[in-house]
């Protein structure tokens, strides 16, 4: 039986390596030339921040009333258990 088995081939590692230094060249130079831009957009990207976390954040603390006894809509269902 032949237990020489290789998951990835020899160059697998070089490429990725070969990849992610091409990346980190293509983003120095992109930075470097486009930095004008980027610092002009920034305070546009800080507005576009609000909403987006305001969407994909906000079941982070449970919604709105819709979970447990502790929404407004219950207290108001108890003031008139009460009456």
């Amino acid at each position: 039986m032949n237990n020489n088995h290789h998951e990835h081939s020899p160059m697998a590692g070089r490429s990725k390596i070969a990849w992610i230094v091409f990346a980190a060249i293509a983003a120095f130079y992109l930075l470097s030339e486009h930095r004008a831009h980027l610092l002009g957009a920034l305070p546009f990207l800080l507005l576009l921040a609000c909403p987006l976390m305001h969407l994909f954040m906000h079941g982070g603390h449970g919604g709105h009333g819709h979970g447990g006894g502790d929404g407004p809509a219950d207290k108001g269902a108890d003031k008139g258990a009460d009456k």
